[in-house]
């Protein structure tokens, strides 16, 4: 996965509360078995609306979300962050996030910023009102800056590090691929092992 340090983009406002994961990818669209290609059916339902702030040309290429609390309850889907991702956002600045979801996007690189509410719900009323809002997360520094704001955030440590070296699972997994190879090597050939590359 990309590496998140520091990041500058431009936000979009969705004012929602308890935006669930089937609202952000519904299930239909969950029988793909690639990991790309969800972008196109992010919030799919809402899209069909032509009010809703992602069919709006002014917010296209927008990199944040700004949303509002509670957002990625529901099931414990990874298709919803790919949605995401997929979409182009690489932060999602809320008030609060369900658990899981929270897992699920460090563990692809979308860093997901819990804010004090006032603090979240200025940064969404200021980017409906400008369409050219830009929101710098700053990883390294664990701050978020905008207009007048300039507020801290929590990440724990080893995330924190993940995100900041671009390591997801597998990434973590294949740093030892030299003690992995030497302990299959001194298994005992009578024991199954993996098959060599």
């Amino acid at each position: 996965m990309r590496p998140f340090r520091v990041h500058t983009g431009r936000a979009v406002p969705l004012d929602r509360s308890d935006v669930d994961t089937d609202q952000i990818i519904p299930a239909e669209y969950l029988k793909r078995i690639e990991r790309t290609g969800f972008g196109p059916y992010l919030f799919d339902s809402w899209r069909k609306d032509p009010a809703f702030v992602l069919n709006d040309a002014r917010y296209d290429g927008a990199t944040i979300l700004v949303t509002g609390p509670n957002f990625g309850s529901g099931s414990s889907r990874e298709h919803a962050v790919w949605a995401l991702e997929d979409h182009g956002f690489r932060a999602i600045l809320a008030p609060s996030f369900a658990d899981i979801f929270r897992s699920n996007c460090t563990k692809v690189g979308v860093l997901p910023v819990q804010l004090p509410e006032p603090v979240a719900r200025g940064l969404l009323v200021a980017a409906t009102a400008d369409p050219t809002l830009e929101i710098t997360v700053d990883l390294e520094a664990r701050r978020v800056t905008a207009l007048g704001v300039d507020e801290t955030f929590d990440i724990d440590d080893f995330t924190r590090w993940r995100l900041l070296e671009g390591l997801d699972d597998i990434g973590l997994t294949l740093r030892h691929v030299e003690e992995i190879g030497a302990f299959e090597r001194a298994r005992p050939s009578r024991l199954p092992s993996l098959p060599s590359a």
